[in-house]
C-alpha cells in the first residue's frame, strides 16, 4: 500500500515579493519556485497562497504610489495578478513543473456547495501534480459590498485553505525570524518563543503590542492564522521567507521559526 503524500501549505507575503524599491523580487520567487517545485518531484503535494497582486501591479506600472480609490486598487490587483502569475509559471515551467490559479471570496469558502467545488478543484489539481496558486479575488472583494467577501488577510486565507484541504502542515513566510516575547525591533533583549502550544491572552498581548510593521499589519494576524490552524489540530510554522529554501529546513526536521501546534 502506498505512503499517504504529505501535504503542506505554503503562504507567501507580499514583503518577500516585493523589493524595498518597489520592485518585483525574482530571485525571491525563483527560490520558491525551485523549492516547491522540488519538493512537488519528491511526492509533497504542495499548495502555494500567495500575497503580491498589489505590489506586482504598482511594479508593472511603474508606480511608487497605492492609489487610494478602491476601483483603482481592484484594477491595479487585476493588472498585477495577471503578472504575477506569468511569472509564477514562467519560473515554475524552469523546474518542469505546471501550476494553476485559484482566486477567492470569503463567501466561496463560506457556502458548501462552491466550499466542495474548491476542494475538489484543489484535490484534482494536486493528483495531476500541479501546484495550485491562491490568491483573494481582490477585484470583487469590497468591505462595502453587503454580503462577506474579504478575508482579514493572506494569512486568514491560508490558515483556511490548510484546514478545508486538512494539510499536515502550513508554513508562513514573513519578514520575521520567529514570534518573540515582545518587538525584536523595540526590544534588544527580545527572545523567540520556538513552541506554541495554545493561544493565551499573554500571547495577543505581547502581538498586540507591536510596531505597526511587527504588530496590527502582521502579527496578530498570524496569531489569528495559528489559532484557526490549531484549533483543528494541525501544525503551522512561522519564519523568515528571506530565502524560501529555508522550506527544505522545515522538511528536514530542522527547529526553525515558531511552531504552533503540537
Amino acid at each position: 500500500m502506498a505512503a499517504k503524500k504529505q501535504r503542506i501549505v505554503v503562504k507567501v507575503g507580499t514583503s518577500s515579493l516585493i523589493l524595498p524599491n518597489g520592485q518585483t523580487n525574482l530571485h525571491a520567487i525563483d527560490r520558491l519556485a525551485f523549492t516547491l517545485a522540488t519538493l512537488n518531484h519528491q511526492g509533497y503535494e504542495m499548495v502555494l497562497v500567495s500575497s503580491g497582486a498589489m505590489g506586482v501591479g504598482l511594479a508593472s506600472l511603474g508606480l511608487k504610489k497605492r492609489p487610494s480609490e478602491i476601483a483603482k486598487q481592484q484594477a491595479l490587483a487585476a493588472i498585477g495578478q495577471t503578472e504575477l502569475m506569468r511569472i509564477y509559471s514562467q519560473r515554475f515551467l524552469d523546474y518542469q513543473t505546471k501550476v494553476g490559479q485559484l482566486l477567492l471570496t470569503r463567501d466561496v469558502l463560506h457556502f458548501p456547495v462552491s466550499r466542495q467545488h474548491v476542494l475538489n478543484t484543489i484535490t484534482t489539481l494536486l493528483a495531476d501534480g500541479v501546484v495550485p496558486i491562491i490568491n483573494e479575488n481582490d477585484p470583487v472583494s469590497v468591505d462595502e459590498l453587503d454580503h462577506h467577501t474579504t478575508f482579514s488577510d493572506n494569512d486568514e486565507l491560508s490558515a483556511l485553505v490548510a484546514t478545508r484541504i486538512h494539510a499536515d502542515l502550513l508554513v508562513v513566510l514573513s519578514d520575521i525570524d520567529a514570534f518573540y516575547d515582545k518587538d525584536p525591533h523595540k526590544f534588544p533583549d527580545a527572545q523567540p518563543i520556538r513552541r506554541v502550544a495554545e493561544m493565551t491572552p499573554e500571547l495577543e498581548a505581547a502581538a498586540s503590542g507591536s510596531s505597526t510593521r511587527f504588530g496590527t499589519g502582521g502579527m496578530v494576524t498570524k496569531l489569528h492564522a495559528a489559532t484557526t490552524v490549531m484549533k483543528a489540530h494541525q501544525k503551522m510554522i512561522l519564519c523568515n521567507g528571506a530565502d524560501p529554501k529555508i522550506i527544505f529546513r522545515i522538511i528536514n526536521g530542522e527547529e526553525v521559526g515558531t511552531q504552533f501546534g503540537k
